[in-house]
């Protein structure tokens, strides 16, 4: 995944694309996987809620 795609531009403002990690702080962002978010610093997982 490339930097750009966690970001995105609207009406001049910068919007981050992905959760940040809770115990990690901002700058660490939560992978996206089926299920889950998880931390690759820390190893913090969020499950997904099933619709």
């Amino acid at each position: 995944m490339l930097k750009r795609e966690l970001y995105k531009v609207d009406n001049g403002k910068l919007l981050r694309e992905r959760k940040f990690c809770p115990k990690c702080g901002p700058g660490v962002f939560m992978a996206e996987h089926e299920d889950r978010l998880t931390c690759g610093r820390c190893g913090y997982t969020e499950r997904k809620k099933k619709k």
